[in-house]
């Protein structure tokens, strides 16, 4: 009988672990990476539906969780949330299906909108690609690969500074600066309603 209750508070104890003690403990038990895939799975597939499609958030997400296991040795265990991490994986995975994401926002950009003139206004990322507006989708054309990924990291998958620096490899302030600018590429592009404000950022 105590063999049973210790069988249960081992299985219950993930759920109470930071990601960093999972990826650490997945070294030598790799059946528990699953749990991690648990935890994150549904936030990054939503993130790659809003970039490529919902076509191609089903591979994409499994790509990052094939990458995030076969590299999870190399991660910085001082990092207690693997978002930043994963977020960074799913970047280099997204890049690798650029023209899909060319040809969804080009699409988009040519699509009618509902209410025509209006943005909304809430934190950016509530704002998903089958409600962007032609003119937000032609802005988003507009910028590089570079610029694009970091914008969506902060405004989408809701990164504070710190973390979308850790994302890309960058350090903090290249992140302000560069958003700094990109702020106000989307003000010319938009004009005031730019659902991509700086009020909806943090960090």
């Amino acid at each position: 009988m105590r063999e049973d209750r210790h069988v249960v508070s081992v299985r219950a104890l993930p759920e109470t672990l930071d990601d960093s003690v999972l990826i650490e403990r997945s070294l030598s038990d790799p059946e528990s990476f699953a749990s991690l895939f648990d935890r994150h799975a549904e936030e990054i597939h939503r993130y790659a539906a809003r970039r490529l499609g919902a076509e191609l958030a089903d591979d994409v997400t499994g790509e990052v969780f094939l990458a995030a296991f076969r590299g999870r040795a190399r991660y910085d265990r001082s990092w207690p949330d693997s978002r930043p991490w994963l977020y960074g994986i799913a970047t280099k995975v997204v890049a690798q299906h650029r023209r899909a994401e060319r040809r969804r926002n080009h699409a988009l950009s040519k699509v009618s909108a509902e209410r025509p003139g209006t943005f909304d206004e809430r934190s950016a990322d509530r704002v998903t690609a089958e409600q962007l507006q032609p003119k937000l989708a032609r802005a988003l054309t507009r910028l590089s690969a570079a610029e694009r990924d970091l914008l969506l990291l902060v405004a989408w998958a809701d990164l504070t500074y710190e973390e979308a620096a850790v994302a890309l490899g960058v350090p903090v302030g290249t992140v302000r600066s560069r958003l700094h600018r990109l702020r106000v590429k989307l003000r010319r592009a938009l004009g005031a309603a730019n659902p991509f404000a700086e009020e909806s950022q943090h960090g």
